[in-house]
């Protein structure tokens, strides 16, 4: 790899920025790098590639400074600790000069070859193309829980979500600018291209098995995740509960009214005491469940009002003064 000047790129119209966020992944940075060169390099001259090291505690860093040592057009972010995938995204969306923006994970299953094929399809008069995976490399039960998600998800914001589509894709910087405007600290990046509109095609791409390891991604991350996506982009589940609430009072009202039916032909016994301890644990469970999804929102309010930053840059591997 060898040295180019840069300042020449950022003047270019045509120039691609690719934003991966990296987390314990230092095996699979120099073979991405090695292939989006390849690949950018037959698309246009005028490219950067901005690796997001999330807070690794491996030699992710090191690996991405001597990257950039060796190429130019290679920019490294690092934050001060783990703030998740998609808060690194942002960070490096801000940074990204280009024209088109690429947006992929670092363990190479998004194929980096794929990006042609894309832009190509961006150039047909889309503002963004997302890759559809549709054949995934990965375990069943992960397909199945991320379907589940991306169903409840539709579900609750109204704003259909496919399943086979993640970060991966290619999208214009006028889209771009228009998702940074969202300041929430809750980010899910997938969700916010769906929301801000624009007009969006998809390709069909095959997913990779991964290049190393396994997902940093855990049961518990994930559904933590799901839970903060849901609460930050709707209200719906408030709306549901509410609308329990009414059915709860609704059987309740047509109870009482069979009640006083039965007592005035005198057909009520002393037994009952089964379904009233049933009946209190059950208004019981509802109660509490309703103040913690009122809890939840709350503390995301508190999480909102205290107006703390997405993410701390620690180093560059440039300088850059309004990436923050």
């Amino acid at each position: 790899m060898v040295h180019v000047n840069f300042s020449l790129s950022m003047n270019a119209s045509n120039m691609i920025s690719v934003v991966s966020p990296v987390y314990q992944s230092a095996e699979c940075i120099d073979k991405l790098v090695s292939l989006l060169i390849e690949t950018l390099s037959s698309i246009s001259p005028h490219f950067e590639i901005i690796l997001v090291n999330d807070g690794s505690s491996d030699a992710s860093w090191d690996i991405i400074l001597c990257q950039s040592d060796q190429d130019t057009r290679v920019k490294g972010i690092n934050l001060s600790r783990n703030f998740g995938q998609h808060a690194a995204i942002t960070a490096g969306l801000k940074a990204a000069s280009g024209e088109w923006v690429v947006v992929m994970d670092c363990d190479l299953q998004d194929d980096p070859r794929e990006i042609g094929r894309l832009y190509e399809k961006a150039k047909e008069g889309y503002d963004a193309v997302v890759a559809q995976r549709v054949f995934r490399s990965d375990p069943w039960h992960k397909k199945m829980l991320s379907t589940l998600f991306y169903k409840t998800l539709s579900f609750l914001t109204g704003i259909k979500q496919d399943a086979a589509a993640a970060n991966f894709g290619i999208y214009h910087k006028k889209m771009i600018q228009s998702i940074l405007k969202m300041n929430e600290s809750a980010r899910f990046f997938p969700a916010m291209v769906n929301w801000v509109g624009f007009k969006i095609s998809r390709l069909p791409v095959h997913h990779q098995p991964r290049f190393q390891g396994e997902s940093t991604y855990t049961l518990y991350r994930r559904f933590k995740l799901a839970l903060d996506i849901m609460l930050a982009y709707s209200d719906k589940p408030l709306r549901l509960i509410m609308y329990l609430g009414f059915f709860i009072s609704f059987m309740s009202f047509l109870f009482a009214v069979w009640i006083f039916v039965h007592a005035l032909l005198g057909t009520i016994t002393l037994l009952g005491y089964s379904s009233l301890i049933v009946t209190v644990s059950f208004l019981s469970g509802i109660i509490i469940s309703v103040l913690g999804i009122i809890g939840l929102y709350v503390g995301k309010i508190f999480e909102g009002i205290k107006k703390r930053p997405m993410y701390l840059i620690k180093d560059t591997t440039y300088d850059f003064h309004s990436i923050q």
